[in-house]
């Protein structure tokens, strides 16, 4: 028969069963059965402060990761091994193994140390490099082709930014571009070639340190602009400085080049009205205003 609170005379007796039981190793259900007890508020009560036997715990999933992890730290793993090792969280990771001693890790040498920090700047490096070349590539579709009078204002600008510029003290109306950037020089060429240019008032001389290959630089510059390296002007070196730390001492390194438009003043002036034109023209109250 089911008992009831009232039935219980003496409750410390039956719940020394109920313990006597509990360590024993049943269960609640078996307890229950056993003293005929099916209310569970006072089932509960009888066996309160026992733990539950080993057998009756729900199986934790987490339980053989943990004592995985525990093997693995005690090795001398770090997080991040187990964490690949095991593909749990490094935060369950944490709580598993922090009541064990971390392990010693070897020192570097420096010549280790220089080499790992070497080795991520490469990386960093490269991953720049990726991303400058994806913006330069996107950028260059975006200008597709020039009108003729693109370039005319292309070459003004590029011209009274690089070119040589009379002075009021220095009258010297003249046009001279002087440039170590190949590309430069083939836009600068270009722009003399739609202004109809006679070639044969186009003259080329080489500018150059000392120390490098000058015969190599002529060739390199005759070929850019089409013509026999015995048709360029006198080169010109620069004299070597000893402390001056030069960076452009490699293969590519070429030099400048200098372009002189022959009897070019008319030429000049025309460029200088056409920059003051470009000026006022950029300048203009209709222009600032535009949205």
């Amino acid at each position: 028969m089911a008992h009831s609170p009232g039935r219980y005379a003496d409750f410390e007796t039956l719940r020394e069963r109920a313990v006597t039981l509990r360590r024993s190793g049943y269960s609640l259900r078996q307890i229950r059965n056993e003293l005929k007890i099916f209310n569970n508020d006072i089932l509960n009560r009888l066996v309160k402060g026992e733990p539950a036997p080993a057998w009756t715990k729900r199986p934790n999933a987490k339980d053989d990761l943990r004592e995985k992890a525990r093997g693995l730290r005690l090795q001398g793993w770090t997080y991040d091994q187990i964490q690949v090792e095991l593909g749990c969280s490094k935060s369950s990771i944490s709580l598993w193994v922090r009541d064990l001693p971390k392990p010693d890790r070897p020192r570097r040498t420096s010549a280790e140390a220089s080499a790992i920090a070497k080795h991520g700047w490469e990386a960093k490096l490269r991953l720049r490099e990726e991303e400058r070349q994806r913006t330069r590539h996107q950028a260059m579709t975006e200008i597709d082709q020039l009108t003729e009078r693109e370039l005319f204002l292309i070459g003004v600008g590029l011209y009274w930014a690089e070119g040589s510029k009379s002075k009021p003290y220095n009258r010297r109306e003249r046009i001279t571009f002087v440039n170590s950037d190949p590309n430069m020089i083939r836009v600068f060429m270009a722009w003399l070639n739609l202004l109809r240019v006679d070639p044969g008032k186009v003259k080329f001389a080489v500018q150059i340190h000392e120390t490098a290959d000058v015969t190599t630089a002529e060739k390199f510059w005759a070929d850019l602009v089409g013509i026999e390296p015995t048709e360029l002007l006198k080169t010109t070196l620069k004299k070597h400085n000893p402390s001056t730390n030069r960076k452009n001492t490699e293969g590519g390194y070429h030099g400048c080049l200098r372009v002189d438009v022959r009897d070019g003043a008319d030429l000049y002036r025309r460029v200088e009205g056409w920059w003051y034109g470009i000026v006022g023209a950029a300048t203009a109250p209709d222009l600032r205003n535009r949205t």
